[in-house]
């Protein structure tokens, strides 16, 4: 599997950005979809996941309620829509694959497949 992520940018505290990942290969077999992301000097950290079967959708408590991460089966492709972007958001952002379907989601090492990464800055 392949992911390629795009759609970082600069954007000003309280704009938007919309992020976009496209798989390509065998992604028939895959469970989830994942967005990570890691800041300078931080760990990588959860962000919003979303499950292939059944659309189940799983957020981190520092943006739930601003941020939506949603699909495009016949795409293969999973979007995150980032809203009222704070300067705490800043961080290269990255999408993740699975075959994995137990409950700890939020752990890179469960993922099987990253993509690039997408550098999003948002200024204060």
């Amino acid at each position: 599997v392949q992911l390629q992520a795009s759609g970082g940018g600069l954007v000003q505290a309280g704009g938007s950005l919309r992020l976009s990942c496209a798989a390509s290969g065998r992604t028939f077999s895959v469970y989830r979809m994942t967005w990570f992301r890691q800041a300078p000097g931080k760990e990588r950290e959860f962000v919003a996941a979303i499950s292939w079967s059944d659309n189940s959708k799983y957020y981190a408590d520092s943006v739930e309620g601003r941020f939506t991460i949603s699909r495009d089966s016949a795409k293969n492709s999973v979007y995150l829509q980032m809203n009222s972007l704070k300067p705490e958001d800043t961080a290269v952002y990255y999408c993740a694959a699975t075959y994995y379907a137990g409950s700890s989601y939020t752990r890179p090492p469960q993922y099987d497949y990253w993509g690039q990464g997408t550098l999003v800055t948002v200024s204060s």
